[in-house]
């Protein structure tokens, strides 16, 4: 039997989940940089919440639990910016990711008007950027983050879906 997860827009009532889902995901990523101090550990539900709410949150099912999630918003320069999609250590590898990602993409784009789309990962990330580059995106440069970590920014144009790999 495969396993079927279905991809929806998340819901408020999802912000627990999603809360609890971002904390265990990015425990690897912060011992990669050994920083517990890296966006997606310190948010707050409160602030979750909020992104459910405002952004554009889409969220992994497999029945009743949350196992993926991403999030998005168009920013002032016509650009979208995604990020913090995380999918369960378990699930890992199952184009769950991909399938959240191209979610986003098509709703930003297509719903919200993004001209293209913007992700950022940290400089050791090799996971993330095997996946974002898979799916279209180029590095564009470099940034550093809120919490000093070295990040690479990657975009891609709006209206290139990459076909899945």
């Amino acid at each position: 039997m495969g396993m079927s997860v279905t991809i929806s827009a998340a819901a408020e009532q999802d912000a627990e989940q999603i809360f609890r889902l971002q904390y265990l995901c990015f425990q690897s990523e912060a011992a990669l940089y050994a920083n517990y101090r890296i966006d997606p550990l310190v948010q707050t539900l409160d602030s979750v919440r909020e992104e459910v709410a405002t952004d554009c949150v889409f969220v992994a099912r497999l029945g009743d639990e949350v196992v993926g999630s991403v999030r998005g918003r168009v920013t002032e320069d016509g650009a979208a910016s995604i990020g913090k999609l995380c999918v369960h250590p378990r699930l890992q590898g199952h184009g769950i990711g991909a399938r959240l990602l191209r979610a986003a993409e098509s709703a930003l784009g297509e719903q919200r008007g993004a001209k293209r789309f913007r992700l950022h990962t940290g400089h050791r990330s090799e996971s993330n950027l095997r996946l974002y580059r898979r799916v279209g995106y180029e590095t564009v440069g470099t940034a550093e983050g809120a919490d000093g970590v070295p990040m690479i920014v990657l975009e891609k144009p709006a209206g290139t879906y990459a076909t899945t790999a």
